[in-house]
């Protein structure tokens, strides 16, 4: 026994490639329709996946660069840091250089 495709193509066939819309309604019905719906079903749902690669490929995009930029500023701070104990220690070697250290009884 052939399926409801089978028998349509063979009717389509002798009748040399004209179709009628009894035909047609019953391939759109029997067929089409499902097909129809769910490639329309798999385009939609490669357009939502696509959508949430391009947000993903932003959201990496946007911890890349407050990445960089929290790096930067830590070593920014790191650097006025090293900046800021070396003059406190020039500034204390030299006061200590200015003292002079006198031991002996006190009392």
């Amino acid at each position: 026994m052939s399926s409801p495709l089978q028998r349509t193509e063979n009717r389509f066939r002798r009748r040399r490639n004209h179709i009628d819309v009894k035909t047609l309604s019953e391939v759109i019905a029997n067929q089409g329709f499902p097909i129809a719906l769910s490639i329309l079903l798999i385009f939609r749902i490669d357009k939502f996946m696509q959508e949430i690669v391009v947000a993903q490929k932003e959201r990496y995009r946007q911890v890349l660069e407050n990445t960089k930029e929290i790096h930067n500023t830590i070593t920014n701070f790191n650097q006025q840091n090293r900046e800021y104990y070396s003059l406190r220690f020039s500034e204390v070697q030299k006061e200590l250089a200015g003292i002079k250290v006198g031991l002996g009884p006190t009392g």
